[in-house]
């Protein structure tokens, strides 16, 4: 199934992320408009289609429905996803995610049927996949001058202003899914699996409430992820503390030599050779991602992560979760 441009996006939830990814459709005015918005506040609804023009739901499962709307961009809470991409799938609209791609392995099988079903294009919001040194990176362990990949490093971390007043549902468990793994953590899972080139299969996790004790969930965690292509991955990502200094945000060794980088710079190094480094610009990485999206509904091409990449990372984290509560390594379990 393929939209012919401009595609009419339906924003579902106007609020806190829905400002980046209405930013990034203004980039492409030519390829997508947002056609209708669907927030259950009314003050929220109202601001965004008065920026927008576009025509307003309170309901999301009305919005689905609109014949004017091509494909969805849903930016809600954690706990409404799925609900979300059920509705959306089985009207028969493609689907952009915001993280997590649900909750639990039982919502990511209603998502899995429905998407198959529908035969919809869903891609998961994974926008840090859309830094160019990511990218650069993924060209080089894919070309495999780096031969089989030993160990992955990803950090996420830094200085949370939250407190009770302004934290909202995020320090709830039963809306958040947990705390600051699931939130900000999900991005080094995903970039971790995406650098390793594997399918997860076992982790071991030690969560920490080190600052934000008003949480339900933890402020911090530090998880190892085993491969089935024997690939080791290690990530550390907290709401209570910035990365040490010099803390790579990603890093790979191979068996013929490895990379790292900040972010922006990405250092390559092969046994016996000089350190090659590629220096990339800063990009608006939630506009990239809404292009590809855009590029994958006009082309039929698939997303670099789908629902299946979205179910896999959710595994590692369930996973993950369990493990630290019970202080065992923990199978991945397939969903």
């Amino acid at each position: 199934m393929t939209a012919n441009p401009p595609v009419r996006i339906g924003l579902i939830g106007a609020g806190g992320i829905a400002g980046a990814h209405l930013a990034g459709y203004a980039t492409i005015p030519d390829r997508a408009t947002v056609t209708a918005i669907a927030d259950a506040v009314p003050e929220t609804l109202a601001r965004r289609v008065e920026e927008t023009g576009a025509r307003p739901y309170a309901d999301f499962t009305d919005l689905v429905n609109d014949p004017e709307v091509d494909a969805v961009d849903i930016c809600l809470p954690h706990h409404l996803h799925k609900a979300a991409i059920v509705a959306a799938a089985k009207a028969g609209k493609h689907i952009l995610c915001e993280k997590p791609l649900c909750l639990t392995a039982e919502e990511a099988a209603e998502v899995r049927a429905a998407v198959e079903a529908a035969g919809v294009t869903l891609m998961c919001a994974h926008n840090q996949l859309f830094m160019p040194a990511v990218a650069k990176a993924k060209e080089i362990i894919d070309s495999g001058v780096l031969g089989d990949v030993y160990e992955v490093r990803t950090t996420d971390s830094f200085h949370n202003s939250f407190d009770p007043e302004n934290m909202g549902w995020r320090a709830h468990a039963a809306t958040s899914g947990g705390g600051e793994y699931i939130d900000t953590g999900y991005h080094p899972t995903y970039l971790l699996m995406h650098l390793a080139g594997g399918r997860p299969v076992k982790a071991f996790a030690m969560m920490s409430t080190h600052r934000l004790t008003f949480m339900e969930g933890e402020d911090s965690a530090q998880v190892l992820v085993r491969f089935d292509n024997g690939s080791v991955g290690q990530l550390v990502t907290s709401w209570a503390y910035d990365a040490a200094p010099g803390t790579d945000r990603f890093s790979v060794v191979g068996e013929k030599g490895s990379l790292s980088s900040d972010g922006t710079t990405l250092r390559v190094k092969l046994r016996g050779e000089e350190e090659q480094v590629f220096e990339h610009a800063a990009v608006n990485t939630f506009a990239a991602e809404i292009a590809d999206f855009v590029d994958c509904l006009e082309t039929g091409r698939r997303p670099l992560n789908t629902e299946a990449e979205g179910i896999a990372v959710l595994g590692i984290i369930l996973a993950a979760y369990e493990s630290a509560r019970t202080g065992e390594a923990v199978d991945v379990l397939g969903v």
